[in-house]
């Protein structure tokens, strides 16, 4: 049974499906290397990727796995980034959280404000009981994203990354349905 993508608002953000009319400014953000320098794969350099990741958003539905969410500014539209649950585990009641934002987006709070929406619609709809999300430990900027929606740092893995030839660590943060609850009250 598929799993509908959802639109949520925000007090300042709009999270909605991905369009076909979107693959320019998602070129954009995933060809970006200083955005992705702490990503798990490289800078895209052909726009097949992005028709390829737009076929993964609809297959992530069909196959009920995830869902992936443009985050745009409420007042312009303007594209800032994308986030996704992803890995659902429905048997588990679990699945991974993943965000990433255009630089000009960062320091505004949207990471923040886009990932509790989801959260919320995920442990609303989706009956998790957890979330895990993984950081790069050279971005404790994404971390604190991660302990303001009440996740834990859990441990870390040791060289579990290398893109381009860099070798990195990642934190693993867990996030259960009675701290969200303790956090969203």
């Amino acid at each position: 049974m598929p799993l509908p993508t959802p639109t949520l608002t925000t007090a300042r953000l709009r999270l909605r499906p991905f369009a076909e009319s979107d693959s320019d400014d998602l070129y954009a953000l995933q060809s970006d290397a200083h955005v992705l320098r702490y990503w798990d794969s490289p800078p895209w350099t052909d726009r097949a990727q992005g028709e390829r990741f737009l076929a993964t958003c609809r297959r992530m539905e069909e196959e009920a796995s995830g869902t992936r969410l443009v985050i745009e500014r409420a007042t312009d539209s303007a594209f800032l980034g994308w986030c996704t649950l992803a890995r659902w585990e429905p048997a588990h009641r679990r699945a991974t959280l993943g965000y990433i934002l255009a630089e000009a987006a960062w320091g505004h709070g949207y990471t923040t404000e886009a990932a509790r929406a989801l959260l919320q619609w995920a442990f609303d709809t989706l009956d998790l009981h957890r979330v895990q999300a993984e950081v790069d430990t050279r971005n404790p900027a994404s971390a604190r994203v991660l302990e303001k929606l009440g996740f834990r740092h859990e441990g870390t893995l040791r060289e579990d990354c290398v893109v381009d030839g860099v070798v990195s660590d990642s934190w693993i943060y867990g996030l259960l349905r009675p701290d969200w609850g303790a956090a969203a009250g």
